[in-house]
């Protein structure tokens, strides 16, 4: 199959029912928990197979007895389980499933598993590849929802990211300024970094620009 958004697989929302065109009739639900339950509960309603995956720690989970079927990936740890992609390919085949759903977190906002899922003839019910490189980087998907009109908090996003542009639009915005590592995630890395002194205005550390899987590019947010 190539990738499909949730509209191109047949996904569309008329008044509150959701209708899906059979592109597939089996669901593996890579994650655990709340977010697994409810996937697996819809899914079930509109008459797909479902398929769990849990790990040593959460074997007994509510999401495994829940549904259709089950497959073990792995031991407790989630970098044994949860976080390899090769894992989950390997239950979806022995499993039969068709297509899989990545919840969120984990490996919901891995573009590299977005691909390997399609790469296996499987349907990846989420965002393209695309859509979850850009919101990937918090700068440019700010730049993104701009360009698209949606309101957002008054910041910085430019590519230059020197001290003293920084400096320079943190002023036009008011002091105090937090700036956040392009590339954080979950709310990590968002810092007091910018604020006034008794000698006049200067940074705190530089251990936010340090973080972000490889990206040193930082953006003032606020």
């Amino acid at each position: 199959f190539k990738q499909k958004t949730a509209y191109e697989i047949g996904v569309r929302l008329v008044g509150s029912e959701m209708c899906i065109r059979d592109s597939f009739n089996s669901i593996l639900i890579a994650n655990r928990g709340e977010i697994a339950c409810r996937v697996i509960r819809t899914a079930k309603k509109l008459g797909y197979r479902t398929v769990a995956v849990y790990s040593d720690a959460d074997a007994g989970a509510p999401h495994v007895q829940l549904a259709d079927d089950a497959v073990r990936i792995g031991p407790g740890p989630v970098g044994e389980s949860y976080l390899v992609p090769e894992l989950i390919l390997q239950a979806a085949a022995s499993s039969g499933a068709e297509s899989i759903h990545p919840g969120y977190g984990f490996l919901s906002e891995n573009a590299a598993f977005a691909d390997a899922v399609e790469n296996a003839g499987l349907v990846f019910i989420g965002p393209t590849r695309e859509a979850i490189d850009v919101m990937g980087n918090k700068a440019e998907s700010k730049r993104r929802m701009i360009e698209a009109g949606v309101p957002c908090v008054p910041g910085y996003e430019g590519h230059d990211q020197s001290d003293k542009t920084l400096l320079a639009e943190g002023l036009k915005i008011d002091l105090p300024l937090m700036v956040k590592a392009a590339a954080g995630g979950g709310g990590e890395h968002l810092r007091l970094r910018l604020q006034r002194r008794n000698s006049g205005v200067g940074w705190t550390d530089d251990s936010v620009y340090q973080h972000g899987r490889g990206s040193t590019y930082r953006f003032g947010c606020w």
